[in-house]
């Protein structure tokens, strides 16, 4: 296998309310709608929206939910006021701010919000990250 991420789908309770949240939450651009699933094309990954039930039917697992999944997505700003702009709009648009931006132990600065599924959302500032013009993230300068 490859090292890389091709796609990253999250379940969902409303996929109209869950496209609204990160069309107009996040300004975002739906690339593909279905009746069931919605597509964004990111840079190098596809995000989807997929109705919670059916997307644990389709793994054969149970669709229970308690407590911390153990995943949290990232968005990486190019600076600490993006940050700020960013877990700004996501909250105008229904996100509940968890942990409000502040500066972190390793460096950088940062916040998590959740969407309106729960999904927990980190978003952060990383100086010593280098983020190229189509907004590809690299540990080191390419």
């Amino acid at each position: 296998m490859e090292q890389r991420i091709s796609v990253v789908t999250i379940g969902v309770a409303d996929l109209e309310r869950s496209q609204r949240f990160y069309e107009q939450g996040l300004g975002w651009t739906v690339g593909y709608t279905g009746e069931q699933i919605k597509f964004f094309q990111l840079n190098g990954l596809i995000f989807g929206l997929y109705p919670r039930d059916a997307l644990a039917e389709d793994a054969q697992v149970p669709n229970e939910r308690t407590g911390f999944s153990g995943v949290t997505l990232a968005y990486c700003a190019r600076s600490k006021e993006d940050v700020d702009e960013v877990l700004e709009r996501a909250e105008d648009e229904g996100a509940h701010i968890i942990k409000p931006a502040q500066d972190v132990f390793w460096g950088g600065y940062s916040g998590y919000f959740s969407d309106p599924d729960g999904h927990l959302w980190e978003v952060a500032y990383n100086p010593d990250w280098k983020i190229d013009e189509k907004g590809n993230v690299y540990l080191d300068a390419p």
